[in-house]
């Protein structure tokens, strides 16, 4: 896949790991930029080389310290705009603060539109994300919004590496996450199932009922997110007491943060599938059970039809191969 070298593709601190694949796909260098800390804790900036005029790609994912990794995005936003860049396109693989999307509770804040904000006041021209939390996020911005879906990755990736997958059965484990199993379920023409879940309190789950029958069925979990991993911990373990014979679990997001890597070992989890959205190869050492779907060529692909004007859309039914 080639380009032009008026495609300038920067990364911060976040997923330097992810810029630098998605920048060998469109068989670019990644631009020169230096982030660093002062002593004062302040981050600093400096744009490398010229972005006059050019179509500057900025890839930066809302992970680790994720207040740094929100700053730096926005400084380096800021300093193309002021270095007069044609266009800027903040490429986000997991949106920040994708979780507090609306006003659920009383004086609670909507920060994922504050952060939408800072980005349009920093200067992004286009944003480019992958399976949002929720999709009207897109409606916090006043300019183009794309985004980007796992789910055909996800599809080729049950087909190529789950052994017997015809006799799956694709499970979502809460309300919320229906429609994208139901839509997995209807491009492999399988059964789904559902998981009513009770919460006291946030990332503390009580009670856990099955809607559907997952007997002698292989049962793949399929969610956006996965973060201390409670909730797919639970899910598994009353899967198999409903008798599936085997539970893998698909997440576009592996933020695997607190005890999560503590709970995915102990459970009966068989393979617990992730993106790179988040870098997690240390996490691999750690839990055998991690497996990753390298979504760089997707975010490639997205970046070269942006810089030529092409339609996007074809990337949410097709694979982009590897």
């Amino acid at each position: 896949m080639s380009t032009d070298n008026a495609i300038k593709i920067f990364t911060g601190n976040a997923s330097p790991a992810l810029a630098e694949l998605v920048a060998k796909r469109l068989n670019l260098q990644l631009a020169k930029a230096t982030v660093i800390k002062f002593s004062n804790q302040e981050t600093s900036v400096t744009i490398g080389e010229s972005v006059r005029d050019e179509d500057v790609f900025i890839v930066q994912s809302g992970c680790g310290e994720i207040n740094d990794s929100l700053m730096e995005l926005l400084i380096m936003i800021n300093a193309c705009k002021t270095a007069s860049a044609r266009r800027i396109t903040a490429v986000i693989p997991c949106f920040f603060y994708a979780r507090q999307d609306k006003k659920d509770k009383s004086r609670a804040p909507i920060t994922a539109r504050l952060t939408a904000n800072m980005l349009t006041v920093a200067g992004a021209d286009h944003v480019i994300t992958m399976d949002l939390h929720a999709s009207q996020i897109q409606g916090f911005f006043n300019i183009p919004v794309d985004n980007l879906y796992c789910e055909p990755s996800t599809i080729h990736y049950i087909k190529s590496k789950i052994p017997n997958w015809e006799n799956a059965i694709i499970v979502s484990p809460d309300a919320g996450g229906a429609k994208r199993a139901t839509s997995i379920a209807d491009h492999l023409e399988l059964d789904f199932a559902l998981i009513h879940k009770e919460r006291k309190k946030a990332n503390e789950v009580s009670r856990m009922v099955l809607v559907g029958s997952v007997e002698g069925k292989i049962a793949i979990l399929v969610d956006d997110m996965a973060d201390t991993c409670g909730t797919l911990g639970l899910a598994a373990k009353t899967l198999m007491e409903n008798g599936a014979e085997k539970v893998y679990a698909i997440v576009a997001h592996g933020i695997l943060s607190g005890k999560a890597l503590k709970v995915l070992n102990e459970s009966v989890i068989e393979k617990m599938v992730i993106t790179n959205t988040i870098p997690s190869e240390d996490k691999m050492t750690l839990c055998p059970k991690i497996d990753i779907i390298d979504i760089s060529p997707t975010i490639a692909e997205a970046i070269r039809r942006t810089h030529n004007g092409e339609s996007v859309s074809y990337l949410f039914h097709n694979v982009v191969p590897q």
